[in-house]
């Protein structure tokens, strides 16, 4: 830390990072897309775009459509696959100093398991982040993050095949999202990256279709933040394993509430469409309230919400 500069370093479970900002899994490509735009060695981490056992080419187009506050899209998970990465995008990422954070997801848990071996003994990715909003297509299409058992199975089959930090992204799209989050950290994850986007749905009037070829969608952005915030606040009260806060965050104090109600680091997603260079405003900002508020350490604001 620099003289008379606030502290930024977190430790998210032993995972230590030079301030609390990342960009959300999806938003920032492989890390090299966006590094014309911004120093990616000033992120608290680079989070990767999700990885599948093999390539995927995602779903049919249109599958993105902007919304009043935020954006839908069904991409579908579209990837170089697991090998590809690590032979041809990983490279680029050894320049930087910034950790690097894997997410992947897989269909069945024999995928899950899979990944994660092949991803356990990669020595530049410093975590997983493991994404269970999937359908569980050997037991009727359930959504892996949906059902604390499902849930429960697939975090237990990849924290047996690694030796890494495992951060779980649990979906928004429950009835009590506090049950998932119990049934993962029982089952191993080091933390949990929450949330994930909430389903939606656009129609063109003039022409009477949906929006998006798949019809329906992941809706991201501001209009969803009330809703993260408050399932964040919900989960850091259920598990004593860190949460890291997503969704809608745009501006400094959009991640500042993240971590008053307790997150110990946020990721930004949407808003990186908007303004590649949008996670340095916000790592600047919140230094700026920091120096502001007369605080010395940025672990004096995490979980400082009266009631």
């Amino acid at each position: 830390m620099k003289s008379g500069r606030p502290n930024l370093t977190v430790d998210i479970g032993g995972l230590v990072l030079k301030n609390p900002v990342m960009p959300a899994s999806g938003t920032f490509g492989y890390g090299e897309e966006y590094a014309p735009f911004l120093d990616l060695n000033c992120l608290g981490a680079v989070v990767t775009k999700g990885l599948s056992l093999r390539p995927k080419a995602g779903n049919p187009t249109p599958r993105i459509a902007e919304t009043i506050s935020g954006m839908l899209n069904a991409i579908g998970l579209q990837n170089v696959g697991v090998d590809d990465f690590i032979k041809f995008k990983l490279p680029f990422l050894r320049e930087f100093t910034t950790p690097v954070i894997v997410n992947f997801f897989g269909n069945t848990l024999e995928e899950y398991g899979e990944v994660a071996a092949r991803l356990s003994d990669i020595p530049e990715v410093t975590a997983v982040e493991l994404n269970i909003s999937c359908p569980n297509v050997k037991k009727g299409g359930i959504v892996f993050g949906t059902d604390p058992k499902a849930a429960h199975e697939a975090v237990s089959t990849v924290r047996k095949q690694l030796n890494k930090h495992l951060m779980v992204k649990l979906t928004p799209n429950v009835t009590d999202i506090t049950v998932i989050a119990r049934a993962v950290e029982e089952a191993g994850a080091d933390s949990i990256s929450c949330i994930n986007t909430i389903t939606g749905m656009a129609v063109d009037i003039k022409t009477r279709r949906p929006r998006l070829a798949n019809r329906t969608g992941g809706l991201s952005g501001p209009a969803i933040r009330p809703v993260a915030l408050r399932m964040v606040h919900q989960v850091v009260q259920a598990v004593k394993i860190p949460v890291i806060g997503v969704g809608g965050i745009v501006r400094p104090m959009d991640a500042l509430e993240f971590l008053i109600v307790g997150a110990r680091a946020v990721q930004v997603g949407t808003a990186n469409f908007v303004d590649p260079a949008s996670m340095i405003t916000i790592i600047e900002g919140i230094e700026q309230f920091l120096l502001e508020e007369g605080l010395t350490d940025i672990n004096q604001l995490i979980g400082s919400l009266e009631l």
